[in-house]
């Protein structure tokens, strides 16, 4: 079994061929994509469960495991846009990568003050992250204009992605303000 460290790098490796794959014009890119990306993001998951399993959390890879997150839903977000530009897709993504920011920010600052616990991983986070996932996942397997399109699941997947995309943003405005609420809370007077 591999390190954890290395699973969390092997999501940042995924990003070239996932990219290439997205944008390839052949139907059998989509399907292997939307793969692709998912044993990426489930890496997420497997990296932590086997470091704390294993005892090998290192400050190395507790800094690597959300840069390499945010990398793989950035990425995958903005190639999404560029490939529907679609005001609402374009908004939702924008507004999720603002927020990923804005949160990787508040962690930071918020370290720095000894505060770190202040703005940890909550439940809702979770479910917008898992939210996103599955939303990605389907934009990428169910795209419009192939032959996966033309099935039943090619329609339905593509409206359900776009309609999870937009549930994990309205998920992380809320998760957003829930963080803000708690740092300034914390913030010493």
């Amino acid at each position: 079994m591999p390190h954890p460290n290395h699973l969390t790098l092997s999501r940042i490796a995924a990003l070239p061929p996932f990219a290439v794959l997205l944008y390839l014009p052949h139907d059998w890119t989509y399907p292997a994509s939307a793969a692709l990306f998912a044993l990426a993001a489930a890496t997420d998951w497997l990296d932590g469960h086997l470091a704390r399993r294993r005892n090998q959390q290192t400050p190395f890879g507790t800094f690597l495991d959300p840069v390499a997150d945010k990398l793989l839903v950035t990425t995958a977000l903005v190639l999404l846009i560029a490939k529907y530009p679609s005001p609402a897709l374009t908004l939702a993504g924008l507004l999720i990568i603002g927020r990923e920011l804005t949160v990787t920010a508040l962690r930071e600052w918020m370290a720095q003050l000894g505060r770190h616990s202040t703005v940890a991983v909550s439940p809702l986070g979770k479910a917008k992250t898992a939210t996103q996932l599955i939303a990605i996942i389907l934009l990428c397997l169910c795209q419009p204009g192939t032959s996966w399109a033309s099935l039943p699941l090619g329609t339905w997947g593509f409206n359900t992605g776009q309609a999870l995309l937009y549930l994990a943003t309205l998920l992380s405005l809320h998760s957003l303000a829930q963080y803000l609420k708690a740092a300034l809370k914390s913030k010493p007077s």
